[in-house]
């Protein structure tokens, strides 16, 4: 049997809705992690929130159980401030909407921090949940006097055990909108920030892990990468069917336990016991056995015939419990046993 830790030498994990949501951690994570060290593969936590210092985050990660230092945090914070090295000359005056810990990226590099408008240059904007309209309106004046504007991330949602909240994308809209400009974007889908994690580690096959499409798999095969999406956080069912090409992933699981399974049954694909059909310009489904086989081969089918928004029926009891616990359809089969939450475990 060959598991995805037998094919690659590094995993790339993104944190909040894969490793963690919020001040918890996503159940088995920390087990895969300790696991995958214990294999000789190393992890790299490669985050879009740009509101923390990596020390901090590691201490985050340290305290819910994973094995994780200063060095293994890339950040999108430290993405952005090398954007804007690279494009300003030393000493440059930035302003910063976000947190302390993005201003001291900024200054790490040799530029300075200013709140005034007239004097910024550069815009660099991070998460920070205390942003408020005052820093906003004075960004919008600098952007609308020609200032470079770099996003550490336009994620416009952030997972947390509370649900999905307002991410930096969110607030990025409300400077789009206000300037009329868009930014440089330093984090993940662009592949910078996963190529400076597979650098710092020394990676040769990295393996990106992440719960959304449209962030840690665009990202990861923009990076060249082969890409597992985990269904723990913003992503599901629905929308992973019909997703365009660039945000297929390679690998489909569950949860973080996906790496100690065969990788070849991660990938999407026909499964035993599962049938998928066309059907009056849709799919359907039959058979019975675990949830995830069967997203995986309708994914397959569904991909194969061009993709798009996809309309899914099932034929008998097992196909019907299964899309219900998948969130394909609405309910499952009057009378029929309570689904097996494990069932979407394989």
């Amino acid at each position: 049997m060959t598991t995805p830790l037998d094919r690659h030498d590094v995993l790339l994990a993104d944190l909040d809705g894969t490793l963690y949501r919020g001040a918890v951690a996503v159940p088995g994570a920390v087990e895969a992690v300790l696991a995958a060290q214990e294999r000789g593969l190393a992890t790299m936590y490669v985050t879009n929130n740009a509101s923390r210092r990596p020390v901090d985050v590691a201490a985050h990660l340290v305290e819910l159980g994973f094995p994780a230092t200063e060095r293994e945090v890339v950040a999108s914070s430290q993405a952005a401030a090398t954007m804007l090295a690279a494009q300003l000359p030393p000493r440059a005056a930035v302003l910063v909407v976000g947190t302390e810990a993005l201003a001291e990226e900024v200054t790490r590099v040799g530029l300075t921090v200013t709140a005034d408008a007239a004097e910024a240059a550069a815009v660099v904007q991070g998460h920070n949940p205390e942003t408020g309209w005052r820093v906003l309106a004075e960004a919008t004046v600098a952007l609308r006097a020609g200032a470079v504007w770099v996003a550490c991330n336009v994620d416009p949602t952030l997972p947390t055990e509370r649900g999905p909240l307002p991410g930096n994308g969110s607030m990025v809209a409300a400077l789009r909108m206000a300037s009329g400009r868009e930014p440089q974007v330093a984090g993940k889908p662009a592949p910078a920030l996963l190529h400076e994690a597979a650098s710092r580690s020394g990676a040769r096959n990295p393996l990106m892990i992440g719960d959304r499409l449209d962030t840690d798999v665009e990202g990861g095969r923009a990076a060249g990468m082969t890409t597992l999406l985990v269904l723990t956080g913003v992503s599901d069912a629905t929308e992973l069917l019909g997703a365009p090409p660039a945000l297929r992933p390679d690998l489909i699981g569950a949860d973080m336990a996906a790496l100690a399974l065969p990788a070849d049954e991660l990938a999407p694909g026909p499964r035993p016991g599962w049938d998928v059909r066309a059907s009056d310009g849709g799919l359907e489904l039959s058979g019975d056995g675990h949830a995830l086989d069967a997203l995986r081969a309708l994914c397959a089918a569904h991909w194969a015939a061009g993709g798009g928004p996809a309309r899914v029926s099932p034929s008998g009891e097992g196909a019907m419990r299964v899309l219900g616990e998948l969130g394909l359809v609405p309910a499952t089969v009057a009378g029929a046993d309570t689904p097996d939450p494990a069932g979407a475990r394989p």
